[in-house]
Parts: C-alpha cells; structure tokens; sequence
C-alpha cells in the first residue's frame, strides 16, 4: 500500500501539506480533489518521484510499475498507433532485449528474449493500442496519421492512449476529461471501472469522480483527509463535519463567555477568589478549537440583456463546414460536415448540443459565432442579436502576448465602435473593477496571458463575454480547465442568465443543471433529442457497437478469399462495360459480406443454448446461406474474370 506518516511537503516558501498521514490500499481508485494551488499535482509529484518529502515518512511499493500522462506536447512523425504501442513500457524492453540477443548470437538468451516478448504480449499490441486510440474518439482513417498532423487537444488524447497502454500498477491521472467529448468520457469511464491497479485521479467532473472513484482524498490547508466513497458521499460528509466543527465552535465560544462573565465578576470579592483563580486556569488551559472559516467563494453573474430578439436565429437549410483550404486549386469545394439544417432559436431558449465525436457540434457553434461562413441556406439574425462566444480554445480569442487589461480595453474600443458608444464604460479604472470580479487584481492585470494557467484564461474569456452583456450565449466546452467552485458559479450564473443559451459541454453536471432541451448533431444533420443524458449515453453506446459491428463486417469481407481462376472460360468484355462491372463486383462483395456475417451470427446462436424449435429453422437458413454463397462466389469469379480479360487486352 501506499503510505504517508507524519509528512510535510513543500513548494518553494509554500507549505503543502503539513504532518499529514494517509493510506491507499492496493486496487483502490481514489478522486484528489481541493482548491486550485492546494498541492494537488504537487502530491502526485511525489508520488512519481519528481519531489521528495520534506520531512516525515513516505512509501510506495518498490515492485509497483507506474503510469501517468506525459504533459508535454508530442513532437514526432511516428504513426499514431505506434506512437501509443511505444507507451508499453514492458513490451518495449522485450523488444530491445530480442535485437540485443539476436546480436549476441546466444542461441539461449534468444529463446528466453522471444518467450519475454510473447508475455509482453507482441501478437495483440497492436489491436489493443488502436482499441485505445479509437476508444478516445479517433476515427479509423486516422490510426497511421502521423502524431504531429493532429491538434494539440488531439495529441493530448494520445499521451493518455500511451498512459493506459503501459501495464501498470499505480496509474495517475491529472485532469484526464480536459480534451475528451463526452463519447469519449463514456468510454475512459468503462476503462478505468475494469482498471485493476490502483487509480489516483485528478479531476473538477463531479460526475467522473463518481463513475470512477470510491475514496476521496481532501486537501485543505496543508491537511490531508481521507473520506470512503466517492465526490458526492465526499460533500455530504464534509457538510455534516462542517456542521459539527461549527457548533463544538459555538459551543466552546459560550462557555468562555461565561467563564470571563464570573471572573470579571468576582475576581475583586476575597470570598469568590479562589473560584475565580481556578476559572481563570481552566480557561488557560482550554484547547482553542478554530472558527470554521469557509474559503471565499467566486460568484458572477449575467447582465440583464438590452434586448430580447425573437426568433435570435432562423436556420434555413443551412450546411455547415469548412471553406477550401488556403492554396486549394480554383473551383475546390467546402468540406460540409453538417448539412439541410432547418430549425429557429427563440429567445429563452436552453439548448445542450450532444453529438459524438467529429460530428460537427464545434462547427455548428463557430457558423452561428461568425467564426466560420455558412457554405449552404442561410442563418439569419434577429435585430439587436449580441454574442457571447467561449471558444473550445481559449486562444482562439486570446492573445498570449497581452494582459489581461489590455484585453478588456481592446474589447471596449471595439464594442464602443461598433455602436456601443454611452452603454459600456472605457475608463481604464472601470475596467481594472470589472476584471477584479472575476479574481483578476493586482498585478494580475498587467500579467500576459501566455503565463497564466488554463482556469485563469477560462476566467478572463468568460470576464469579456459578461461584460459584453450578450443575449446569446454560445459556450463550446467551457469548463475545461475550471475547479468544481468556478465551474459551480458558472452553473448558477447560466441558470439566472435571462437570454438564450446554446452549450456544447462533457460536463454532464453542468447540462443536467443548465439545459432545458438538446439537439443532436449526428450522420450529417441536426435532430431534436428528446431523452436524458441517461438515455443519451445509451446512445453512444449502442453507437459505438454498431462501428464496431460494421467494422468487423468489413474485415470479414477483406478476410474473404479471392480464387486463382475463374471456374469457366470468360467472355471479352467491351470496354464500355468496365466501368459497370467493377460496380457489380463491389456489389457482389458487399452481398458475400453480408452472407459471411449472418452465417457466423447463426453458427454462433446455434452453439448456445437454443430451443428445440428453432433448431430446424436455424438449420434450414444455414443450408440457404451456403448455396446461396456457393452461387455468389461463382457470380464474383465470373465478373473478376471478365474484368481481368478485358484488362489483359487493353
């Protein structure tokens, strides 16, 4: 187990964590939660042996193989699922150790290097790296793209694919959730639940700590504090202790009260002195107990908007995508990703936008955002339409070179000229107020950007929408990188906001608390979506079964064997009908693929237990699909000739 006694740790003059003690039993899967600076990464920093305790005693099992996320940016041009099979440490080294023997020439180390790489798993690295890389939301074409084609947000995903792929028995995980859709959340959900090491996670997701976890550990104050369960039984026994610390407080306050009360009142009477004497030593040696001092808590909120247009937006069979690419040749079309869009959006409105990965919940956004053209329709605005746009990376609408006031004063001269002239104040003082509301004070303000942490640059975007005083949100992950608290005061803020929002978010708090309606961007359009989260995460389920299944169909049809010659002398084909030919052989696969699968489905039923009844029945279909595979193989052999024949004469 991994044990902390009596240990204090230290970052710079800061104190961390101060006498604290602690165990962590093997197998347990434990949410670290506390206040942004508290010591959170600080802790794992100890525990990956990158800091060493101050004082105190400290232990892990020196047999234990660790695994963490790398959190620097991958620069390389390996293929992707390379990329992740090269996290398997234990692979790796068998794979070093078979060169190593096969150089030495030692017929008995090579034997034992090649046994090591098939424990290692060899054979079935590959499957499993690219089930991980498919299972965080990447699609097929993209197992062999190099790392470096891939966004910063997707490389991301990549060094988590390489952190599971490594066999471990401690596994760390700092903010996991950040780059993940929520499809993608669902499926590290289901992973880490069969995970059978020990699990420490970092995360602000209320709702994956509670999928995930079953003990709490709490930082506060340079104390740490073990709770059993997970982040919901965490609060509300923390409440309940809350409570109790408050009235034991109470409780002592008024005892001291009245124990100055009779001092001050008979410490001048000689016959009560020696009461008085004995009070006076009692109070001495009373142990203080502490006031319950709750942190400070981030609060904002929403202007009330000038105006209320409605309908906001009216989408007329609008596509949605993205123009050709900056040198494309004269005449190269737009990549439409969503496309025949016909639907209004009224003000009040509180739309979750759901969607698996790649869908184009994003670029329906940035369409609405002005941040990319309609390539189809039209998206028209009501008159007095204000946005406020949190884009899913902060920089898209920050500079990292400018503080904070900059930005703000920047923002002022352009809303004020644009028309905003007499309703928004330019003083740079009024500005400074503003940004100190959202915990941006003193020389914070004069703080580039670029060095600040992903929190503060949420904060500073979500600081320019509100004062802005939109009347359309549109909110593209605006969590990532916000603790529970700021992510808390967001919720409460969207839920006073008396506009329209639209939210694209994993944080299924957040649209469970916020969201009165969803949409569905999913196959190339936009429908309403009339269940829960719950049901919407059956969806996704149910989803990724059917690309697996269609998946395995095609490999199936891969798999299949093309016969050498065909079973009867081939007619020369004109070279009009070559075209037409090959589209009759692509058909003729597709139908041997199909027959193959439901052949293999039914063989499958029938080595179960099936009823009586339908044995016969089953029995009869599998001789129907036989012949009629004999016969589709005959007609494939016939149209291959044909089409070699007339290939071999051209």
């Amino acid at each position: 187990m991994i044990l902390l006694k009596n240990l204090s740790l230290r970052r710079g003059a800061k104190v961390l964590l101060d006498d604290a003690s602690v165990a962590i039993n093997p197998g347990e899967k434990v949410g670290l939660v506390g206040r942004n600076g508290a010591g959170k990464s600080s802790l794992f920093a100890l525990l990956n042996g990158s800091l060493h305790e101050d004082k105190g005693d400290f232990s892990v099992p020196s047999q234990w193989r660790l695994a963490q996320v790398a959190q620097d940016m991958p620069e390389t041009d390996a293929p992707a699922t390379d990329f992740v099979i090269a996290g398997d440490t234990r692979l790796v080294a068998a794979q070093a150790e078979v060169e190593a023997a096969e150089a030495s020439d030692d017929g008995e180390r090579m034997a034992h290097a090649y046994m090591a790489l098939h424990d290692a798993g060899a054979h079935d690295a590959e499957s499993r790296a690219q089930a991980l890389i498919l299972g965080l939301g990447f699609q097929v074409r993209e197992l062999s793209q190099p790392v470096n084609s891939f966004s910063g947000g997707w490389r991301m995903r990549l060094q988590l694919a390489r952190a599971l792929m490594c066999p471990s028995d401690l596994l760390l995980l700092d903010e996991p959730t950040n780059h993940l859709d929520l499809d993608a959340l669902v499926w590290l959900e289901a992973w880490l639940k069969k995970y059978a090491g020990t699990l420490l996670v970092i995360s602000h997701d209320r709702d994956f700590l509670d999928a995930v976890t079953d003990v709490t550990l709490h930082i506060e104050n340079g104390r740490l504090t073990r709770y059993g369960g997970n982040y919901s039984t965490f609060e509300d026994m923390r409440v309940e202790q809350m409570a109790l610390q408050q009235a034991a407080y109470a409780r002592q306050q008024e005892k001291i009260a009245h124990l100055k009360k009779f001092i001050d009142r008979f410490k001048a009477k000689a016959s009560k002195a020696k009461q008085a004497q004995s009070r006076v030593k009692a109070l001495d040696r009373m142990e203080r107990l502490a006031p319950l001092l709750a942190d400070a808590e981030f609060s904002f909120e929403f202007q009330e908007p000038e105006s209320l247009p409605n309908p906001m937006l009216t989408i007329d069979d609008a596509s949605f995508g993205y123009p050709p690419p900056d040198g494309a040749p004269a005449g190269t079309p737009p990549t439409v990703i969503v496309q025949h869009v016909s639907r209004s959006v009224f003000a009040g409105q509180r739309i979750g936008i759901l969607g698996a990965n790649g869908q184009g919940k994003s670029t329906l956004v940035k369409t609405i955002a002005r941040t990319l053209p309609v390539v189809a329709g039209s998206v028209i605005e009501g008159k007095g339409l204000n946005i406020g746009y949190f884009a899913q990376q902060e920089l898209d609408v920050l500079r990292p070179a400018d503080t904070p006031l900059e930005h703000m004063i920047r923002l002022a001269r352009d809303v004020i000229a644009n028309g905003g002239a007499g309703r928004f104040s330019s003083r740079e003082q009024d500005l400074r107020n503003f940004l100190g509301t959202f915990n941006f004070s003193g020389d914070m303000v004069k703080q580039a950007v670029g060095s600040m942490s992903g929190g503060e640059k949420a904060r500073l975007v979500l600081c320019m929408i509100v004062w802005q005083r939109p009347n359309l949100l549109l909110l593209d992950e605006p969590t990532n990188h916000l603790d529970l608290a700021t992510r808390e005061a967001l919720a409460m803020a969207l839920n006073e906001f008396e506009g329209t929002l639209m939210l694209v978010s994993h944080d299924r708090a957040l649209l469970r608390s916020v969201c009165d309606e969803f949409w569905l961007v999913t196959r190339g359009g936009v429908v309403p979506f009339d269940g829960d989260l719950d049901d919407y995460q059956r969806y996704l389920l149910d989803e990724a079964k059917r690309l697996r299944e269609s998946l395995k169909a095609a490999d199936k049809a891969v798999e299949t064997p093309a016969p050498k010659a065909p079973l009867a002398p081939a007619k020369r084909a004109p070279s009009g009908k070559l075209k037409p030919l090959k589209q009759s052989l692509e058909k003729s696969e597709q139908r041997l693929a199909a027959l193959q699968a439901e052949k293999a489905t039914l063989e499958a039923r029938l080595d179960g237990a099936v009823a009586r009844d339908e044995i016969a029945a089953a029995g009869t279909r599998l001789q129907q699909l036989a012949d009629e595979l004999e016969r589709e193989e005959e007609r494939w052999l016939q149209i291959s000739g044909e089409i070699e024949t007339h290939e071999a004469s051209a």
